[in-house]
């Protein structure tokens, strides 16, 4: 049994993963979705890794004083840059980026997005898939689009709020901690298109990503086949460090 803690993208909210975590539990998992404060301009990343370990610390000694055997951090889009910082502070067996910024070496959340060439790859994939790359910026269009409309509806219903404070700040600073990571791509996204998220991954991590259907919002849009592959990287997470003991 691993226990997943579930880190949010901007805005912050827990609620992302409420179709994810019933799925997890029926394969037998334990689950941990964070409220980040987002909407707080004194908050950074480190601000976001506080609440993550809180989270865990609340969740019980069962959980909190683990050897890291299973626990699992799964970060989506912007909570590829808590990640870092929080690997460093509770023992980790498994990393999963979903859909994710992955910092450089010293970089701000502000600056990755020109480094990385992130704005162009976005219009490259308009381009291609037919739209206006001067089109206003629309949520349906690249979080939602393939989100079921009742689900897509209820969360556009609470507005999410996301503070800029962290994007003046750095999500790395040194290497990259070494923890067992996996990189999971949404074969659908529109937001960081998956070639762009292959590219980055592979020149800041040497990981290929692997690929599932479904865009940015994979946990709202693929909940059970996240779920799925999720389960699936603890087992061989586990697996690995069962036979680093023998």
């Amino acid at each position: 049994m691993a226990t997943f803690v579930l880190i949010p993208g901007a805005g912050g909210t827990a609620s992302y993963w409420h179709l994810v975590e019933p799925e997890l539990r029926a394969r037998g998992h334990r689950t941990i979705a964070v409220d980040l404060p987002a909407g707080d301009d004194k908050a950074g990343f480190t601000e976001y890794a506080d609440a993550v370990v809180v989270a865990i610390d609340e969740a019980g000694p069962d959980v909190a004083g683990q050897t890291g055997a299973d626990l699992v951090i799964v970060a989506q889009s912007m909570g590829g840059f808590t990640a870092p910082t929080l690997c460093r502070r509770v023992p980790v067996s498994l990393l999963v980026l979903v859909n994710a910024m992955i910092p450089a070496d010293g970089e701000t959340a502000g600056d990755w997005w020109e480094n990385t060439g992130a704005p162009a790859a976005r219009r490259e994939q308009d381009v291609r898939d037919g739209r206006s790359p001067d089109a206003e910026f629309d949520l349906r269009t690249y979080f939602f689009h393939d989100v079921p409309g009742p689900v897509a509806d209820d969360a556009m219903a609470t507005p999410q709020q996301q503070s800029d404070t962290p994007f003046a700040h750095v999500g790395l600073n040194g290497a990259w901690p070494g923890v067992r990571t996996r990189v999971l791509s949404g074969r659908d996204d529109r937001f960081f298109p998956v070639d762009f998220q292959r590219r980055v991954a592979e020149a800041r991590l040497g990981i290929t990503p692997d690929v599932m259907p479904g865009g940015h919002l994979v946990a709202l849009a693929r909940p059970a086949e996240l779920a799925a592959r999720l389960a699936a990287y603890a087992d061989d997470a586990d697996d690995v460090t069962r036979s680093g003991r023998r």
